[in-house]
């Protein structure tokens, strides 16, 4: 069955948010706050499906860049507020709209997309990877001391005005967000659905930025968390080294009336435990995926990272949505190049799908992971450990941005 995806009119969107609310189960938006949120709406970038003169299904993004391996940053494409209605679900609208988006993301020379995903087995099937994961923490702040007197310690931490919050918050993230694998840039528009609106409402916030030797690098934003014995609930954390991380930290469990500070999709790697004076205060509670990942372009994403030294590896990319991508891929010394289509004389030594080379693509997951668990298919095991070798980075990557 044939759906028409098309761009909404600038009058359409209330419609398109509306519809989008109502299938994570919130109600419409009031006319003042719509009269703000209408601006987190990038003109031209909302598509929807219409059956009978009625919106049933809309997708919208808004673009941004992405850090990846080797410094490099690529234009992006960040999609968000997908929705189908529910009577309208399983009827091809949202493979339509997918598809749509792609060829709109490419034609606007973002070589990449990505999103968070309310469920974890819709994008697979439209070429999307998890790419980057986070885990939850809660950690007791109630004992002495909750960091260890020689844990890293420079600079200075300062609470900032609630009326500069934003300001303040957006400059340092400019500053500090790129310098990770994995970290995206955000719009102005980022800002006020995160955090001005809940500053607007009376929210009760603490905004603390961490300065050292090269001025301001890094910075917390907490929210009171409804516990016995008070706690703080991290809502964006952003450092651009450990002692930045480590100097927000002991700001945040040194505040007065916390037993807990809690906090979620933080990174992986980050080095919370090693801080602490007793390391068993820090539990993790959760592990889970945070960016999904598109490789829009293929030949261009995987142009643009770097690789580390080892032999070449022929890597074949199966891409069924967008058949441009598919084909053969040298990775060697340093860089990866097309050398040929699938089937043709240029035997591939490994093989994946989109969604499965997104995972590997910004270093969260080792290929020789993916080769044991079924996500690629090793022709030749001898390339596993040049594969391995290829796409390693130094860390893992992070985002720290939820949209």
């Amino acid at each position: 069955m044939s759906h028409d995806v098309r761009a909404l009119r600038p009058d359409e969107l209330r419609a398109a948010h509306t519809l989008f609310s109502a299938t994570i189960h919130r109600g419409p938006l009031p006319d003042d706050t719509w009269s703000r949120s209408s601006a987190t709406y990038s003109p031209g970038r909302t598509l929807g499906v219409h059956e009978d003169g009625r919106l049933v299904a809309t997708a919208t993004s808004f673009p941004s860049e992405l850090a990846v391996p080797g410094g490099v940053v690529l234009p992006m494409a960040a999609v968000t507020r997908v929705g189908v209605r529910p009577d309208r679900t399983r009827r091809g609208l949202l493979s339509a709209m997918m598809r749509a988006q792609l060829d709109d993301v490419a034609a606007r020379g973002e070589a990449v997309a990505t999103l968070r995903a309310s469920e974890a087995v819709i994008y697979g099937r439209f070429g999307y990877g998890i790419a980057t994961r986070g885990r939850s923490v809660r950690v007791d702040a109630s004992r002495p001391a909750p960091l260890r007197p020689d844990a890293p310690i420079e600079g200075t931490v300062r609470l900032v005005e609630r009326q500069d919050a934003t300001g303040v918050l957006r400059k340092v993230h400019e500053s500090v967000a790129l310098r990770r694998v994995g970290g995206m840039t955000r719009p102005e528009t980022w800002w006020w659905s995160s955090l001005e609106r809940r500053i607007v409402a009376g929210d009760h916030v603490l905004a603390a930025v961490h300065t050292g030797r090269d001025g301001d690098d890094g910075f917390a934003v907490a929210f009171p968390l409804d516990v016995p014995d008070g706690g703080l609930q991290v809502t964006d954390l952003h450092a651009a080294d450990v002692t930045a991380t480590a100097g927000l930290w002991r700001f945040l469990l040194d505040v007065d009336l916390v037993a807990e500070v809690r906090a979620d999709l933080r990174p992986v790697d980050e080095p919370l435990e090693l801080l602490l004076a007793v390391p068993r205060a820090c539990s993790v509670t959760a592990l889970a995926d945070e960016t999904w990942l598109r490789l829009v372009d293929v030949p261009a994403a995987l142009a643009a990272r770097e690789y580390g030294a080892a032999e070449p590896v022929l890597l074949a990319v199966h891409d069924p949505m967008l058949e441009r991508n598919a084909g053969v891929y040298r990775v060697a010394h340093g860089i990866a190049e097309p050398v040929g289509p699938l089937g043709g004389p240029v035997r591939p030594e490994l093989e994946c799908t989109a969604a499965a080379l997104a995972m590997a693509y910004l270093g969260d997951r080792a290929p020789s992971e993916l080769v044991a668990t079924g996500w690629w298919q090793a022709n030749d095991p001898a390339a596993v450990p040049r594969a391995d070798a290829a796409f390693a980075t130094a860390g893992l990557p992070w985002c720290g941005t939820f949209f």
